[in-house]
């Protein structure tokens, strides 16, 4: 399974379940999903040409986590092949808010809704998302501007 972004806009991540993801069941931990969450929503970030140092070193910018809401729809397994999605569902002046999952096959195994916030490195107090990732991020938004 590769990295894709389809034609709905959802990027997908393939995670293999690792027994440190697991209980003594062999069942994924629940907080480890937020885990798998971050890496889907860094590589989607990458594949975007956005990488979070560069961010951070030319705008002094991080994007943060202020709010999730997860449901737990079926447990993962050790040794699981997994696939974690990340979608935009919306952007603010300093958000964005994504849709995810985690499949296992044609399981789902978990949807939240991700609240993501730029912040300022130096005063750690939101900021607007730099206009050049932004347009990598929501295209459409730049689509019909000069």
């Amino acid at each position: 399974m590769i990295n894709t972004l389809d034609k709905s806009h959802t990027f997908s991540w393939p995670v293999r379940v690792y027994y440190e993801d697991t209980d003594a069941g062999g069942i994924v931990f629940y907080a480890n999903y937020l885990k798998f969450f971050e890496r889907a929503r860094t590589e989607w970030l990458r594949a975007l040409g956005v990488h979070q140092k560069q961010m951070a070193d030319e705008f002094r910018a991080l994007f943060v986590v202020k709010a999730t809401a997860v449901e737990y729809h079926a447990s993962a397994r050790l040794d699981d092949e997994l696939s974690v999605t990340a979608q935009i569902e919306k952007t603010g002046r300093a958000s964005v808010v994504f849709l995810q999952e985690v499949w296992c096959g044609e399981r789902l195994l978990a949807s939240a809704k991700v609240t993501a916030c730029c912040v300022d490195m130096d005063q750690w107090r939101p900021m607007p998302i730099p206009s050049p990732i932004l347009k990598l991020m929501n295209p459409q938004l730049f689509a019909n501007k000069v």
